[in-house]
């Protein structure tokens, strides 16, 4: 929860907020099998799978296929977005969820840990400013 924040006026002062609901979910996943990481149309199943499973509605989608085959691919959600980044030289994704509301990010990532078939995980979780 975000417990103050700056407003600009004649001078730079600091007002009470209350904050809540809005959250940063950061997952860097090292996978066992690489190939998951080149594989676009499994990667958005994956991405869709969580999304559904964290109770979020998808919006719309965009991925890319990189000239190394790594994939950028994001979910756009009513409760804001979903995104997968890969790096197949290191067997790695990034994961990054931008939630608000009554989506369960917990879920999201567990489900998407496990259709990558995650090996380790390192995951961060930064609340962030609404209004």
């Amino acid at each position: 929860m975000i417990e103050h924040a700056v407003v600009r006026g004649n001078q730079f002062r600091t007002r009470e907020l209350q904050i809540e609901g809005m959250r940063l979910h950061a997952m860097d996943a090292w996978v066992r099998r690489v190939s998951v990481l080149t594989d676009a149309e499994e990667l958005k199943a994956i991405l869709y799978a969580g999304a559904n499973a964290g109770g979020a509605t998808v919006l719309g989608e965009e991925f890319c296929v990189f000239p190394n085959r790594a994939v950028t691919g994001v979910l756009v959600l009513a409760q804001s977005h979903l995104s997968i980044h890969t790096w197949p030289e290191f067997a790695l994704a990034n994961v990054d969820l931008l939630s608000y509301g009554d989506i369960r990010g917990a879920a999201v990532l567990y489900e998407i840990c496990r259709r990558l078939d995650v090996e380790r995980a390192n995951i961060s979780y930064i609340e962030r400013a609404l209004g």
